[in-house]
């Protein structure tokens, strides 16, 4: 992976307490894991109330969770005045999430001015063991803070 400068030196913090505003993340018990400048980890315990209706995680969840992972990715390397939006993606769904907890990893191929373009992946673990369950490729967007 690709070693990144972020423009905001306080970018853990930012993030930080904007996963924290995430009302959708906190209903689906979502937990920010990790931060680095380019890179976020969030994880998901599995529960009952996201599955589908063959007891698997949700194609949407797993979607909404990988998009934020994502998008925290690309706002580590935003200026402090700036925030992030999804822009495009587009998802595979690889294999049924069917573990302990899902864990997805954004990423930042390529950053710029107002875009950044992103990876994410999701695993299914279980036992300690991944399955890789989807792969995410998107833009995200660099937008103005509202005052």
């Amino acid at each position: 992976m690709q070693e990144y400068e972020p423009q905001n030196k306080e970018f853990e913090k930012t993030i930080r307490e904007s996963f924290a505003k995430q009302n959708l993340m906190q209903a689906f018990g979502a937990k920010l894991i990790s931060i680095t400048p380019g890179a976020a980890t969030i994880e998901l315990p599995y529960r009952d109330d996201l599955t589908q209706q063959h007891g698997y995680l949700h194609a949407g969840v797993i979607t909404a969770i990988i998009d934020s992972a994502c998008g925290y990715a690309a706002l580590s390397l935003m200026p402090q005045d700036m925030e992030v939006m999804s822009a495009e993606y587009k998802i595979n769904l690889l294999s049924p999430a069917d573990g302990e907890k899902l864990v997805a990893r954004g990423t930042v191929l390529k950053p710029g001015r107002k875009l950044y373009v992103v990876r994410g992946d999701a695993y299914s673990a279980r036992d300690g063991k991944e399955k890789h369950v989807a792969a995410f490729q998107g833009t995200m967007v660099a937008v103005r803070k509202k005052d």
